[in-house]
């Protein structure tokens, strides 16, 4: 968590985002005048009902989705350019591992894709299986690992190329409960270790709050930003943070941000 990191030039800035989907049914107004930056080394998390535009905000900043107005920039690049020169790993919902492929060789895809030389891309992938506490399990395929453990893979597979930039779209939102405060715990581990900037989208009060540098509590469609909530936690967060006062007082005010941005006349 660097505290500096707000006197730069931030690697994300959202201006007067937009984005209007064209269907069937006519036009979704999804992501309405969306002004964020989020600076080198910030962990970001996203929160709010569903349907209020996080993940589309999130897949906007990954190319995946194109804005309808306004603009966002990563790393002074467009996101397409972003994506083109690999500025960030993006992991799923899902964990979307191949069940014909080894870990390994899950980890190893986008390293295959971009060219890496065989020596590095088997190097890099023991480094990430590493870092997420999976050397051992390369030759295991996805079928022989928990849910929790794919989804570490997952993660690794997207920290493989070594990208600044970490985008998560709920990654550990069907885990059970016991699991997902272990993965929040390595994740936490894993951020002071890469010092990555992460942008991560999630429906959870508590696990919004136990990660985040800041929170962005987004309204119901179209999805605007209705708070943005500092979490000065400090570095350390044990799971027993959760139960003082200061960790409680941020879930309160994330709380009453969701409540008060259902407070719209649906249109």
């Amino acid at each position: 968590m660097n505290s500096e990191s707000k006197n730069r030039v931030p690697v994300i800035s959202a201006k007067s985002v937009d984005l209007t989907f064209q269907t069937g049914d006519g036009p979704v107004h999804a992501l309405s005048d969306i002004n964020l930056d989020i600076f080198k080394g910030e962990f970001v998390s996203f929160i709010g009902p569903s349907g209020c535009g996080k993940t589309t905000f999130l897949r906007t900043i990954a190319a995946l989705e194109e804005p309808t107005g306004g603009s966002i920039m990563v790393n002074g690049m467009t996101p397409d350019e972003a994506r083109k020169a690999r500025a960030y790993g993006y992991v799923f919902q899902a964990a979307g591992l191949y069940p014909w492929r080894t870990i390994a060789g899950n980890v190893k895809l986008p390293l295959e894709i971009m060219g890496y030389p065989k020596a590095e891309q088997d190097s890099r992938v023991e480094k990430v299986l590493e870092m997420v506490d999976l050397s051992g399990f390369g030759q295991k395929y996805p079928w022989q690992l928990s849910g929790g453990m794919q989804q570490r893979a997952s993660i690794a597979r997207a920290l493989s190329f070594d990208a600044d930039i970490l985008l998560m779209d709920e990654p550990f939102g069907a885990l059970d409960e016991i699991v997902r405060d272990h993965l929040n715990e390595q994740l936490l581990e894993l951020w002071a270790r890469t010092e990555k900037t992460i942008g991560f989208v999630t429906h959870s009060i508590p696990e919004a709050v136990f990660l985040s540098t800041r929170i962005v509590v987004m309204s119901p469609r179209p999805g605007r930003i209705h708070d943005v909530i500092d979490c000065d936690l400090g570095p350390d967060r044990p799971l027993d943070i959760r139960e003082t006062p200061e960790f409680l007082a941020i879930a309160h005010r994330v709380r009453e941000g969701l409540r008060a941005g259902h407070s719209y006349e649906d249109v």
